[in-house]
């Protein structure tokens, strides 16, 4: 690799890697937030949340790359060119792939890297987090851990306890059941237990609660008549408070890439929607490519040197505003693949039509130009700015 070409790599990767880190962070963030009522409520350590919200990450990885990747060739060769360092690249003789190498070198590990994420690490990292999900619902112990406040079980379902004890028994329960609209239900006792048992009926396991010396009252919302009953020992499964998380349905994404090419006849989820089995194996077949695609889309619309009038909008603006467009059409043909078989082949056909197309622009010398009414229209915008801004700095002077 020449000089100039690990010069242009290492400005690239720089900007790829800024760019890349605040998306990412801030997808975390949002999946973080969209989750916390579940991080909250099922009392989890700090340790097992921070384990959780890390496992979405991965997921997130081949969606940001390509688009980190456009944005960091396009503003680097756009601000080469700004200061003149394509031109002298071209006024010595230096051929063009002296630009286009580190880029397509770094599109395509790109890609290979989406490949392995997207098919071998997102799965696991999504199976895991299922089984989180599950196993925090299913853990009830957890839920009773905060004494002396109200916590959420389930919907319109709510308890509190007086203290937790070191034999694990609890003492002072109270219990608000508010799923029915009519009838309002209120459970006290002094205090309980959770046992796990065998029901006899269907041979499963589950866990009980056994509440001692207390009474239910019965609250009926239409009339306002109050009924109270006493007991000494009143038993409940606890699946009435709260999910039961140990039968988690797979979904086609969360499945390996073997899995999809020899899916299970007896999945359940496989025989009610096959098409989404067979759209996500295609799909799976044909994004690792972006990240290589959109570096060829950054290379036709930055690579060239051009005027200062042109550079000022048009390369920067046309390699993220196709980049959009592509993934947007590519989307929904993988949306509506997962209805109608006809859409698959537009899969392939997509990604190889504009692969093709932006490799004729480059060995053609062509690239994307804004019409010329348009780049006037944005070059006067940006120069008007550009005057009131110096004009507003010296009237503050």
């Amino acid at each position: 690799m020449y000089l100039i070409e690990a010069y242009i790599l290492r400005r690239i990767v720089v900007f790829f890697i800024a760019a890349f880190s605040a998306a990412i962070v801030l997808a975390w963030t949002v999946q973080l937030l969209a989750r916390i009522n579940f991080l909250t409520t099922s009392g989890q350590t700090f340790f097992t949340v921070l384990k959780f919200s890390s496992l979405f990450i991965p997921a997130v990885l081949p969606l940001v790359m390509p688009f980190a990747l456009v944005i960091a060739v396009a503003q680097t060769l756009s601000a080469m060119n700004q200061d003149s360092e394509l031109v002298v690249i071209n006024a010595a003789g230096s051929p063009h792939r002296v630009v286009w190498r580190p880029v397509l070198l770094l599109g395509l590990g790109l890609s290979l890297l989406s490949f392995g994420i997207a098919n071998f690490i997102t799965p696991y990292a999504r199976l895991t987090m299922r089984d989180m999900t599950a196993n925090a619902h299913a853990d009830l112990l957890n839920v009773f851990l905060q004494e002396g406040s109200f916590r959420r079980l389930s919907d319109k379902i709510y308890l509190e306890i007086g203290e937790r004890k070191a034999d694990s028994s609890i003492g002072r329960l109270f219990i608000v059941d508010q799923r029915d609209a009519n009838l309002d239900l209120y459970y006290y006792a002094v205090s309980a237990y959770i046992t796990e048992k065998q029901n006899t009926g269907d041979g499963r396991a589950g866990n009980y609660l056994i509440m001692k010396n207390g009474e239910i009252e019965r609250r009926d919302n239409k009339t306002g008549d109050v009924s109270i009953i006493r007991f000494d020992s009143y038993t409940f499964d606890l699946s009435e408070f709260a999910p039961a998380g140990k039968n988690v349905t797979i979904y086609p994404k969360d499945q390996f890439l073997t899995y999809l090419f020899h899916p299970d006849p007896d999945d359940s989820y496989y025989q009610k929607r096959p098409l989404q089995y067979t759209a996500e194996l295609h799909k799976r077949l044909t994004e690792w490519l972006y990240p290589l695609i959109f570096a060829l889309l950054a290379l036709v619309a930055a690579g060239d040197a051009r005027s200062h009038r042109e550079a000022r909008i048009s390369a920067s603006f046309t390699a993220i505003s196709l980049s959009f467009a592509f993934y947007w059409l590519s989307y929904f043909f993988a949306g509506k693949a997962e209805t109608d078989i006809a859409y698959i082949p537009l899969l392939y056909i997509l990604p190889l039509a504009v692969t093709f197309l932006l490799l004729f622009m480059l060995l053609t010398n062509r690239s994307f130009r804004l019409p010329p009414k348009w780049a006037d229209f944005f070059y006067k915008t940006a120069d008007l700015r550009h005057k009131h801004r110096t004009a507003a700095n010296k009237g503050g002077r």
